[in-house]
């Protein structure tokens, strides 16, 4: 243990923050995989992003759903790009990170600009990670995929945003082409904000952020999946999920929390309860 320990720290500080990540990360002769994702989660270019590991778990996360250097893996929604920073540097150059966003042709106006132009805004999400092939980074709403890519996909992940796939009506469309995208023993992975047991169908219609964890394994095993188990890793027993303004009103965003008190009681809170769920691909 000490060794490893010791080999770690040195690979850490002989990796300067404008040399590429792999160089460390994925010398998988001389270090696990585990070893390899501590790197990459120390690099000075996550320190913006650090501050939610408390509460994200990218390690643990990463670890539950089988994520190692070399897969092909799509980060579904990945919004600004905090999962990107992780999964790129650590899938290696002989790995493929995918992202994607929905099809929202029939969308309004404010949803089709929001989910647009992945491909050109992956480089900036990135960071400017040096060291990844261009081919190892792709850009897709899943309208424009290309059909080779089916059934080569080895992860598909989901973070936080079924209760969007639930309240844009758009549940059927993408999980269809999630499930088209995994080999044969491929898995989905999905983290969500998890709702009360006894929360009313209101407040999980997804308008909150919010959704009952037996509410999501039922729909995703109703779009050809088979529910494989789940991880309390993303717990969060101080969150009550009941906000009036949803999940938004707890950190980062604390949406319409203006009072010193209120915000102190969010901060304390943290960010939400979140289940943690692992999907394989049914036959």
């Amino acid at each position: 243990m000490r060794r490893s320990v010791l080999l770690l720290a040195a690979l850490a500080l002989a990796v300067p923050a404008s040399a590429p990540l792999l160089t460390a990360a994925h010398a998988q002769d001389k270090i696990t995989d585990a070893q390899a994702l501590s790197v990459v989660l120390a690099d000075p270019r996550r320190d913006a992003d650090r501050v939610r590991d408390q509460y994200r778990h990218p390690a643990e996360t990463l670890a539950f759903f089988k994520v190692k250097p070399g897969m092909t893996v799509v980060d579904y929604m990945p919004s600004s790009g905090w999962w990107t920073r992780v999964l790129v540097p650590y899938l290696g150059p002989n790995g493929r990170y995918i992202g994607l966003n929905p099809d929202v042709r029939t969308a309004e106006p404010r949803m089709q600009t929001f989910f647009a132009g992945l491909a050109e805004k992956l480089p900036t999400m990135t960071n400017g990670l040096p060291g990844v092939p261009a081919n190892a980074i792709n850009g897709y709403n899943t309208d424009s995929l290309p059909k080779e890519l089916n059934g080569t996909v080895d992860r598909v992940l989901i973070f936080r945003e079924m209760h969007n796939l639930w309240r844009m009506n758009i549940m059927r469309a993408e999980l269809t082409a999630m499930r088209a995208l995994l080999k044969n023993d491929g898995l989905l992975g999905i983290e969500q904000h998890r709702a009360r047991k006894n929360a009313s169908a209101e407040y999980t219609d997804g308008s909150k952020g919010y959704l009952r964890e037996r509410d999501v394994i039922a729909l995703v095993e109703a779009h050809g999946f088979e529910f494989q188990g789940k991880s309390e890793i993303n717990t969060n027993k101080r969150d009550p999920a009941n906000h009036p303004q949803g999940v938004w009103m707890l950190p980062p965003g604390m949406r319409g929390v203006t009072a010193d008190a209120d915000k102190a009681r969010m901060t304390e809170i943290g960010e939400s309860d979140r289940m943690t769920l692992i999907f394989k691909k049914r036959k």
